[in-house]
Order: structure tokens, then sequence, then C-alpha cells
């Protein structure tokens, strides 16, 4: 199929956590629509309810974003718990768990889904492009993103090439990034890449000064942003990725190397084992009152909404 034949409309996003809301925010701002799959209901109704705000918000914090509608985005967006709603999409962005046992069979079932000469994008941040590509029948349609959060507001994303990534894919990628309003960068593979092969020994060292009680971990991000220019400091920037990923990302570098500079540090593993995740919790390195009162409307909006779909 050529490039020009290719139509990008359905867009499936699989995984309606953090990363995935913010791409599902991106695709249906811009016209497109999302088929956002997940195996937890309350996951999907946190995640519409997610794109709502987000989208309410964007244009406040963002010249560029457009206002839309909520009934628009409303229609833009299509929920479900079923896998099998892949085979209806023209493209496919991955952002399950950074883990090997929930991404390998995901893909094998994927693969027998999605219709052939479907592109498959991987939206990892330290797993080889061409490990996950290996599990398909078609690697050559497998190519690798890393989208930084928030997803919507973030105007760049690194791309991967994998071992078997084809020109044809790269180019499908570049061309839903257009519609996206995206730009790339192009890496090739290897575990990390290069943004989170640099960026998390960046935090995890952060994290063993604040362990090592060098600094506290105002005085560690004040640093950064007031001496380096940095936008938003170490701790600062884990919160808001989530500590539960910085920590998964972490323990697939240090499977993958074997190098102990990737060794999660124990305070880290200490707060995602308590549940303070950084920004979506409420709690991390630093409290937001905020955000624990927005934590809580969500989950009690995805009650009523799991409440009124159990007696439809």
């Amino acid at each position: 199929m050529k490039l020009n034949d290719m139509k990008l409309h359905r867009i499936g996003v699989i995984g309606a956590g953090t990363i995935g809301t913010g791409v599902i925010t991106n695709i249906v701002m811009s016209g497109l629509h999302a088929v956002v799959i997940d195996q937890s209901p309350e996951a999907l109704a946190r995640s519409k309810a997610q794109v709502l705000e987000n989208a309410r918000l964007a244009p406040l914090m963002s010249k560029t974003l457009p206002r839309v509608g909520r009934d628009e985005l409303l229609q833009r967006m299509e929920h479900t718990t079923e896998l099998s709603a892949a085979a209806t999409c023209d493209f496919i962005v991955e952002n399950v768990f950074e883990e090997w046992a929930v991404k390998k069979p995901l893909y094998e079932k994927l693969d027998r889904i999605v219709p052939a000469g479907v592109c498959l994008g991987p939206n990892t941040s330290c797993i080889p492009i061409t490990q996950i590509a290996a599990v398909t029948k078609r690697p050559e349609l497998v190519v690798g993103i890393h989208f930084m959060n928030p997803v919507h507001l973030i105007p760049t994303a690194e791309v991967i090439r994998g071992f078997h990534t084809s020109d044809y894919a790269v180019s499908v990628l570049l061309h839903l990034f257009g519609l996206l309003g995206k730009q790339a960068v192009m890496v090739e593979d290897g575990p990390g890449f290069v943004s989170n092969r640099i960026s998390h020994i960046f935090m995890n060292e952060a994290v063993f000064v604040l362990q090592d009680g060098v600094a506290d971990a105002a005085s560690v991000d004040a640093i950064f942003r007031k001496c380096f220019g940095h936008k938003m400091g170490p701790l600062e920037t884990a919160d808001l990725i989530g500590l539960d990923t910085v920590m998964r990302s972490l323990d697939v570098l240090y499977q993958s190397f074997q190098d102990s500079k990737y060794r999660c540090c124990p305070l880290l593993r200490k707060l995602v084992q308590a549940g303070h995740l950084g920004r979506k919790t409420g709690k991390g390195f630093y409290e937001y009152p905020d955000l624990q009162a927005a934590a809580a409307e969500q989950k009690a909006q995805a009650v009523v909404a799991q409440a009124s779909a159990a007696t439809a």
C-alpha cells in the first residue's frame, strides 16, 4: 500500500493510563477517532473524564491547541475492554505496563487480531523495539514511539527504528505525527533508547541524594531549575512521570545491561510500594492536595460510570 493511500482515521490506543490518556487527548483534539482499549472499566472511565479535563485546559496552556467541545470529543472516543476492537483500527499505539510478561502476550494477540498491513506502535520507554517485533509476524511494521508526559502539550517525541522496521512503517508514523502536530527525533533501538537511558540515571541518583540526607527534595530540584535552567528538577519530573513507571523502567534497564548504575534506589521502590506514585495519586516526593481531590473525584466518577454500564 502506498502512503498516500493510507487512511489514518481510527487510532487504536491500548492502555488508558496516564500516558495513554495523553495520547487519546492528542488524537481526539486533532480531529481523529480514538478506539480506547483497556481491560479495566474503571481505567476507561477515569481516562474519559481526564481527556475531557485535559481538553478543557489545553487551550489555556498552549496557543496552538484548538478548543473542542465536550460533545465533539465524546463522539471521537470509543471505549471498550475487548481487544478485538483493534481489528477496526488504522494504526495501533500501545501503552501498557513496562513489563515483558505483559507486553509479550499482548503483541502475540494483536498480531492475530490487527489486519495485515497495519502498523503497531509500541509507546515504550525501555523495552527494545526489536524484542517486541520478534513476537509478531510483521516485524517490519513495528515502529517504536516514546511520547513524553503530558503528551498533548509536548510537541516532540522519540521515534525508534527496530532492526526490522521498514521505511514504510516510519513514513506511516511520521504521517500520523503530522496529523497530531508532533515532531519526531529518530533514534536507533536499544534498551532505554536515548531519553530514558540518560534521564532515569539522573532521577534515580537524585533519589539517592535525598535518601542519603544530602538535601531535601525542594533543594535538589531548585539546584537544577535555578542553576542549570531546567524547567523541572529530577524529583519533580519523577512525580510527573509516575514513580511506578520510573521504577519499572529502571528495572528493565538493570536487567538489560546488568550494570549497577541502573539499580533502583530503595527509597523510590519504598514510595511505590506505599502507593505514593506522584501526581497521579496526589503524593510522591511532594504532595499535591488539588490532585488528591481530583483523583478522588475521578475514582468516584469511575464507580458511577461502572454502575451505569452494569445497569444499561
